[in-house]
């Protein structure tokens, strides 16, 4: 086929033919859901409520009564605050993560080695990964056996999933461990994207190790840092996995997080249209913490990214 024919034709719509599948799937399984969620959360829809005749009930509008509930509703409030407080994970998780990029930033064997077995958790299922931690948190799991032998029998057996104080601190633990070779790799590439060049030149101008790390080599990974941190961000904010399978929001809904209470409205009370609402909470909670980081490591404009 001619391509300059194509190009002043129809060429224009090649791209979008091979794309079209891909947009089809998104647009099916992505968009579509997001706005039926979205109107929804104006609805009253119960799959338990039923009219006379034995048919259920199709949904209704009610405007902001939804959200009404939710401003009412003390469980919501328990669990928007631990979503909110899981993102004390974030920190640790990113600085664990660009310390280890810094330190197997090498191509020995061993550095090899040690950057596939902290990738390992990545490509492991959460609810395998939630089924270990949970056996290890037990009360007579791995990790209390462990402390009771370093402690000689000293140490009684803490109380990880089962005391209201430290279940949701716990379930981080397993965040954190399961994430942090993913965060590894991408800090990984952008470390070994910055010229050596600059760092040779920082050396040769008489700045120590310490001074070309951090006024040469963390300046430039502010792009890599920007899009790990607002990951990482998004995901504490909507977390279920991990909660689901290691605590089910206990004990007293002191784990309970936003995105397992709309799970539990929708598919055990069958309140959809509460539940989208709930839904949609999150998601403005989610746009609002991705402006304030997008404002927060660049000064307002997108040239970090």
């Amino acid at each position: 086929m001619d391509g300059r024919k194509l190009s002043g034709g129809w060429g224009w719509a090649v791209p979008w033919l091979f794309m079209a599948p891909m947009l089809l799937i998104l647009g099916v399984f992505v968009v579509y859901p997001m706005l039926c969620g979205t109107v929804l959360a104006f609805f009253d829809f119960s799959l338990l409520r039923y009219n006379d005749n034995g048919n259920l009930m199709g949904p209704h509008w009610v405007g902001l009564d939804n959200f009404r509930r939710l401003w009412s509703d003390p469980d919501f409030f328990i669990a928007f605050k631990n979503s909110c407080l899981y993102l004390l994970v974030v920190p640790p998780l990113q600085g664990m993560a660009l310390f280890f990029a810094w330190l197997l930033n090498g191509q020995s064997r061993w550095e090899q080695l040690a950057r596939t077995v902290l990738y390992i958790p990545v490509v492991t299922s959460t609810v395998v990964v939630g089924l270990c931690w949970r056996w290890m948190l037990r009360s007579d799991g791995l990790l209390n056996e462990a402390l009771r032998m370093i402690s000689w029998g000293n140490i009684e057996p803490i109380p990880w999933l089962t005391d209201s104080r430290l279940a949701i601190f716990s379930i981080m633990l397993a965040t954190a461990w399961q994430g942090v070779g993913y965060y590894l790799i991408l800090y990984l590439a952008g470390l070994q994207a910055i010229p050596r060049e600059l760092e040779e030149y920082a050396t040769l101008e008489g700045a120590s190790s310490w001074q070309t790390a951090t006024k040469v080599t963390l300046p430039l990974l502010k792009p890599t840092a920007a899009v790990c941190t607002l990951i990482s961000v998004i995901s504490a904010l909507k977390v279920f996995t991990e909660v689901f399978i290691i605590t089910g929001g206990g004990p007293q809904n002191s784990s309970l997080t936003t995105a397992y209470y709309a799970y539990l409205t929708a598919f055990e009370n069958f309140d959809m249209g509460y539940a989208a609402a709930m839904a949609l909470v999150l998601a403005a909670a989610i746009g609002t913490a991705s402006c304030m980081h997008y404002l927060f490591f660049n000064d307002g404009g997108w040239n970090v990214y």
